[in-house]
């Protein structure tokens, strides 16, 4: 006989299952959904230091995600120099300057659509959401979406993601960049807006209950 013996210990309640969230589609890309890939590899900028490109496009049923890529190359700065423009390479966001905010310290990623309509990163993106999530916004969302970098005492890079709601009508989408602070002035690319919708067909579910949910 021990003293515990007389005491039983009770089994857990049944604990309920968590709901699974579910982004609203101009929040982010499906979960589950293999995208279409639409191969890119075309240079925003380039210069003898610095180049900023566009891989691909990853083409969902409701979006469209850019995957972009940029590298500095060092040249005849001095350690000093060098470590200064490290800080601004990685800095997530605009610094201030004179009291103000300063777009030239930060990279910038805007879109164009055929009928004039644009949207810029600059916005919500660059300081957190600032409207319910659940609320449609009323134009284009483009966001960029960090994935990492690195550097070294020769150079810098960096990657990330650009989301796109709604999938772009056809016709001619620009793609704009600008990051004065590493010297690349306001640039562009045009994409096929007619590709990357039509691509938007060959996404696929992970399961068919998926589908289902997607066409209601």
């Amino acid at each position: 006989m021990t003293f515990f013996q007389d005491y039983s210990i009770p089994a857990p309640p049944p604990r309920p299952r968590t709901p699974q969230f579910t982004p609203p589609p101009w929040v982010a890309p499906p979960r589950h959904e293999l995208p279409a890939v639409v191969p890119v590899g075309q240079f925003i900028y380039k210069s003898p230091s610095f180049v900023i490109a566009i891989e691909a496009v990853k083409v969902y049923s409701t979006g469209c995600n850019f995957d972009v890529t940029w590298m500095l190359r060092r040249t005849d700065q001095e350690d000093r120099k060098w470590a200064e423009i490290n800080a601004v390479f990685h800095r997530p966001a605009p610094q201030l300057r004179n009291g103000g905010i300063s777009a030239d310290s930060v990279l910038l990623f805007g879109v164009r659509f055929p009928d004039g309509t644009k949207a810029s990163t600059s916005s919500l993106a660059m300081y957190g959401r600032t409207g319910p999530m659940a609320q449609e916004p009323d134009g284009p969302v483009f966001e960029y979406r960090p994935r990492g970098g690195n550097g070294g005492e020769d150079d810098m890079s960096a990657n990330g993601a650009l989301w796109l709601w709604p999938l772009p009508p056809a016709g001619d989408l620009r793609l704009v960049s600008q990051w004065t602070d590493m010297g690349m002035p306001e640039s562009s690319i045009t994409l096929d807006g007619t590709q990357l919708r039509e691509a938007a067909a060959g996404a696929q579910t992970y399961w068919p209950e998926d589908a289902r949910a997607r066409r209601r």
